[in-house]
């Protein structure tokens, strides 16, 4: 049986953010507030209750879940490198509707589904997440509704969708619209858009002048300003790789023939 509580009273959000707390300790799903969507958490590092959240929104490995943070600390920790964009996006846009993908700490043992050594990081700007957030660590987030249909704007259209898969619902009022985050790839050497959201494009350029644009079917596509600029940092980067080649070609002509070469 589920336990929900209405975060706009103050004794029932304290109740609400220790019964959450505790279930997520304990491996359960909780449903949350955030300053998009509605989502559903599970504690990031047990791998069966990420399995139990893929399972409740009716989702596969191959999806595998954000992960939510009540600290820059807490992002940074999580990934191998912030790289060339990340502190500055941070610093501009977070807490916010923007989630950010790195790669992932080869330390870190959690198991998120198939994210081929990444990580999806936001810290979102809602209250009683950020409480909960500071209290359980890291959580896997995701939209809290089932796979295809629209995700929840109230924690009414949550429990809805949801049910007693969850283990807690902290009801923090209506989302002020169903958009969701912006997520922005920054494994590569141009910052790539995975998702249009929140942010738009105008006010990530503020901060990152290139970056890599979906086309209508899904591809990557890039501005001419864009490409223009992203040849320049291939053309670049082949002109460093060939220096390194040329280098080793030149060593290795110093170097005495091998065995093989020898006849031996």
């Amino acid at each position: 049986m589920s336990a929900r509580y209405d975060c706009a009273d103050t004794q029932q959000r304290e109740e609400g953010l220790v019964a959450a707390t505790s279930a997520v300790q304990a491996g359960q799903l909780v449903v949350l507030p955030t300053d998009t969507v509605y989502g559903v958490g599970a504690d990031a590092f047990t791998p069966a209750a990420v399995t139990a959240l893929l399972a409740a929104k009716g989702r596969g490995r191959n999806m595998p879940p954000p992960v939510l943070v009540g600290s820059v600390r807490a992002a940074a920790a999580l990934t191998e490198s912030l790289g060339a964009f990340g502190q500055d996006l941070i610093d501009e846009f977070w807490p916010g509707p923007l989630t950010l993908v790195f790669r992932a700490s080869s330390t870190l043992l959690w198991d998120l589904g198939d994210t081929m050594g990444t990580v999806a990081v936001r810290m979102p700007l809602h209250p009683v997440t950020l409480d909960l957030l500071r209290r359980t660590g890291p959580m896997a987030v995701s939209s809290a509704n089932r796979h295809s249909l629209p995700a929840a704007t109230t924690a009414d259209e949550a429990q809805t969708q949801l049910g007693d898969a969850i283990s807690v619902y902290l009801d923090g009022g209506s989302c002020a619209d169903n958009v969701p985050s912006t997520i922005l790839d920054l494994t590569g050497t141009v910052p790539r858009m995975l998702r249009a959201g929140v942010l738009s494009v105008d006010a990530l350029r503020k901060v990152v002048p290139v970056i890599d644009l979906p086309d209508a079917g899904g591809e990557p596509e890039l501005s001419p300003a864009d490409r223009r600029a992203a040849e320049a940092i291939a053309a670049a980067s082949a002109a460093s790789a060939a220096k390194q080649g040329a280098v080793k070609q030149d060593d290795e002509a110093d170097d005495p023939p091998a065995a093989a070469d020898r006849g031996d």
